[in-house]
């Protein structure tokens, strides 16, 4: 995390920003430490056993997972739940990524448990953005320390990705709303680790518009919050179901209902009818932090698999006397670097997006702001999408590595395979981030984000142009990449009507690139360090690891190229009939 602060977030000018000047780099340095400490210490100890004993259902109300009450009040008094909430609501106030950096070790350390302040995050961003004064007051120092916790509620029985078929009611009642309806797949719509939970609801007023343009979203608490700040009464909503569920078991995901006794409590968030709007602030702010749950799952994986191919010996390997740990034999070193690359290509992108999320909010000058805000709607899909594919091989590598051992849950390689198998689907499925990518990313203003991304890339490699050792051979792949990208690009520009069929693949194509142009800064600014007589093996892995990207999964580049160019008129050769015949 460091080497990324310094060498490609610059971390020295965000600290500098206005509002985050007592963020200091020495500071960063005494936080961290003692977060890890934490999330290794008292935290990685409950995976195993919260996936073991999932959460369930029991008289009305939703029994967590053993162990993560305690823990979850130990992050509250420590103040690991948002480290950049607002300071002007009791928050610590320190950039995004730094943030970020303690959601990595709690991810890693039990992805299901993450989710619980994740969305609470969510809740904070867009009432940050869209919330009265008086919602704001009395609403965020409780998220931002975790004392209460929120949730989104989207999702309906007949309401998946498509939200404009959302049916849940909510009607005037003096100066709140009464709400009505079924939410499901609400990720810890339920539970008694905070006092409170405050649930973002998409609602329909009685005589709103059909489809996206009547969906207003509205603040229904758990517990009603008197005028005073103290709790008052049980709202009129309850978990009805628990799902039982392939991974992240820790995190209990419900189905709610509102107003089975005459109406939930309600308040609009917003303006009426503009409720997607409000949502997708949250919803993006999400995406964000499900993407870098790919990138802590498949660390996790990483090391837990490089600590068994250690261990475990099996047969002889040249140079080392006697039978041999497997960590020794080519396809499993093979296998260790391909997660090692694309995790750490996935932490780099997520940790520059981050990073133009803060310049978004808080650079002096206007149009950096500006600039930074396109780059983060530009790459918002990247990361979700592209982290979370390579989640999945990162992962399933980790189980292959265990070889038969990794089959047996007894030794916790295949719950990261299970519990980042989620990652692709919600949030946005990654079909829906490909055509976010494709559509509004890319042909809505005619690839012009696109091409300055290309642009930045570009500069990389001009400043390259000196470079010596193997960076040499690191910036020509890099240049053959950008090209390649900038082939797709025109193509998908004119034939606009292939989009939906290639998306994916124009994804995956600029997710590779830009993780490996990341990577490379890396490696060029390693080996600087290595010139200037710098020794430590640390470096040398940081241009390891950028040339095992560029030879082993950068080529894949091209045939992602040779799928979008030639294979749209594929998808179209089978009607829906034809699938349902053998």
């Amino acid at each position: 995390m460091a080497f990324i602060f310094d060498e490609i977030i610059n971390y020295s000018e965000i600290c500098s920003m206005p509002g985050f000047e007592d963020a200091s780099r020495d500071m960063v340095d005494v936080v961290l430490p003692e977060a890890a400490r934490f999330f290794e210490d008292i935290v990685a100890p409950t995976n195993h056993e919260t996936d073991k004993h999932p959460a369930f259902l029991k008289d009305g109300e939703v029994v967590t997972s053993p162990g993560l009450n305690p823990i979850y009040r130990q992050m509250v008094e420590a103040g690991w739940c948002c480290l950049n909430g607002d300071s002007t609501y009791g928050g610590a106030g320190f950039p995004s990524v730094v943030d970020l950096a303690v959601q990595e070790m709690l991810q890693t350390a039990n992805c299901g448990f993450s989710l619980l302040p994740m969305l609470t995050r969510g809740v904070v961003h867009a009432l940050n953005q869209y919330g009265s004064d008086e919602q704001k007051e009395t609403y965020l120092g409780n998220l931002i320390s975790g004392a209460w916790s929120g949730t989104m509620n989207l999702t309906e029985p007949q309401a998946g990705s498509d939200l404009s078929a959302v049916k849940t009611k909510a009607i005037l009642n003096g100066d709140h709303y009464l709400i009505s309806g079924q939410k499901i797949y609400i990720t810890w719509g339920d539970h008694s680790c905070a006092d409170n939970i405050i649930h973002l609801v998409l609602a329909r007023r009685p005589d709103a518009p059909e489809g996206n343009q009547g969906i207003s979203l509205f603040l229904v608490p758990k517990f009603l919050v008197n005028s005073d700040g103290s709790l008052g009464e049980r709202n009129d909503v309850k978990p009805v179901g628990v799902e039982h569920k392939l991974g992240i078991h820790s995190s209990p995901t419900c189905t709610l209902a509102f107003g089975d006794n005459g109406g939930a409590v309600g308040y609009l968030v917003g303006e009426e009818n503009k409720g997607l709007q409000c949502m997708f602030t949250m919803m993006n702010n999400a995406r964000l932090s499900v993407g870098h749950q790919g990138v802590s799952l498949g660390e996790r994986a990483y090391q837990q698999a490089v600590a068994y191919a250690a261990d475990r010996v099996q047969g002889r390997a040249a140079g080392v006397e006697g039978r041999a740990a497997i960590i020794h034999h080519s396809d499993v070193k093979r296998m260790l670097m391909q997660m090692r690359a694309l995790t750490e290509g996935g932490r780099a992108m997520s940790y520059y997006a981050i990073a133009a999320e803060d310049r978004s909010s808080h650079h002096p000058d206007e149009q950096v702001r500006s600039q930074n805000a396109q780059l983060v709607e530009l790459l918002t899909p990247l990361v979700k999408g592209w982290c979370t594919e390579v989640s999945m091989e990162s992962t399933s590598l980790g189980v292959q590595v265990h070889g038969g051992m990794g089959f047996i849950e007894e030794t916790g390689a295949a719950q990261h395979m299970r519990d980042a198998r989620i990652l692709p689907i919600y949030e946005g499925t990654n079909g829906i981030q490909a055509l976010d990518f494709i559509g509004r990313k890319c042909l809505r203003d005619g690839g012009q984000a696109v091409q300055l991304l290309l642009a930045d890339m570009q500069a990389t490699v001009d400043q390259l142009a000196s470079a010596h050792g193997s960076v040499v051979d690191l910036r020509n792949r890099l240049r053959h990449g950008i090209e390649q990208c900038q082939e797709a690009l025109n193509y998908v520009l004119e034939n606009s009507s292939d989009s939906q069929g290639i998306a994916y693949n124009f994804m995956m194509m600029y997710g590779n690139t830009v993780a490996y142009w990341l990577l490379v800064k890396l490696a060029a600014a390693a080996q600087d360090r290595l010139a200037a007589g710098e020794t430590d093996r640390f470096y040398n892995q940081k241009i390891a690891t950028a040339d095992f990207f560029s030879t082993q999964i950068l080529p894949r580049n091209s045939g992602y190229l040779a799928a979008l160019v030639f294979g749209a008129d594929s998808f179209e050769a089978l009607e829906p009939a034809d699938f349902m015949q053998a």
